[in-house]
């Protein structure tokens, strides 16, 4: 009898493990009532959506559609994601935007450039890819090789950042080379004068932080004197191969998930969610999933 009573006891103490463990809560599955999110809250939510993604607010019967839409679907993460992959991807005509898509990937470039460039006009740019055509015809007018070559590399550095939105919508980029041709431009040079500033730019602008000073000298030698040099497991021995191995570090990827927490969010991610997401984004490369991942949930949504 005390064996049988022995062994029921131990089989309820079982029972009651698991149901403690059962009772864990993740984050953002909470349960809540979705008829008890008022409307304005919806709204709410959509126009953050629209400005977030596209940089303008939703017109009435875009806010009226997508209140609804989001409605029928009781607030679910699922129509949530409707919506967003819709703001980043619809290629039907919109008038003012072309198209959603079209709008969307002018809105992160236009982002990234401000973040880089200060915003600097398209016309800054282009501005210097025709001096750089100058400086070929006269420099070939001369037969001076070398100013030929230099104002080829002057215009090819200028003319990539002008063709990368595009190139970024068609997929034919990703968002990486893009910070790597706002890093390397004369707009840029100009902002950052010598390569003393550039270096730590470079560092504050895509890893959010300045190098210490091995890293410093490293990437100094590489820049101005186009020597051979290895950081963050990459390696380079000029300018563009410096952008390059930047952006394409592991570090860039840990930033660029911080950096899309603070856009988003406000706030700085938690490690466990860097952890959660950066190993995705460094070997996919896939920026969009990382907004939606965001953007789907209750916090952003304020639906808690």
């Amino acid at each position: 009898m005390k064996k049988t009573l022995t062994a029921l006891l131990f089989f309820v103490l079982i029972l009651s493990s698991c149901t403690k463990n059962e009772n864990i809560v993740v984050k953002d599955n909470d349960i809540f009532d979705p008829k008890s999110v008022p409307t304005v809250q919806v709204e709410n939510y959509v126009n953050k959506v629209f400005i977030d993604l596209l940089g303008r607010e939703p017109l009435d019967d875009e806010m009226v559609k997508e209140v609804q839409l989001l409605r029928d679907s009781s607030l679910s993460f699922e129509a949530r994601e409707v919506l967003i992959n819709k703001l980043m991807s619809d290629e039907t005509y919109v008038e003012g935007d072309s198209s959603y898509k079209t709008a969307y990937y002018r809105r992160i470039y236009e982002t990234i450039k401000a973040k880089l460039c200060e915003g600097a006009a398209e016309g800054e740019f282009t501005r210097y890819v025709g001096l750089a055509a100058f400086s070929i015809k006269i420099g070939r007018l001369e037969g001076d090789s070398i100013r030929v070559y230099s104002g080829l590399e002057q215009q090819r550095r200028n003319q990539s950042v002008v063709d990368s939105r595009k190139q970024y919508e068609r997929d034919s980029i990703d968002l990486h080379e893009i910070f790597a041709r706002l890093l390397d431009n004369n707009v840029y040079d100009v902002i950052n004068m010598n390569t003393f500033n550039f270096v730590n730019a470079s560092f504050d602008d895509l890893l959010g932080r300045f190098p210490i000073q091995a890293e410093f000298d490293v990437a100094y030698d590489i820049i101005q004197n186009n020597a051979s040099g290895s950081l963050f497991g990459g390696a380079a021995s000029n300018k563009r191969e410096y952008c390059l191995m930047m952006v394409n570090s592991m570090e860039f990827s840990e930033s660029m998930i911080r950096w899309a927490y603070v856009n988003l969010l406000g706030r700085q991610p938690s490690t466990q969610e860097v952890h959660n997401l950066v190993l995705d984004f460094h070997s996919s490369r896939d920026f969009q999933k990382v907004q939606l991942t965001i953007m789907r949930t209750n916090e952003y949504a304020n639906f808690n």
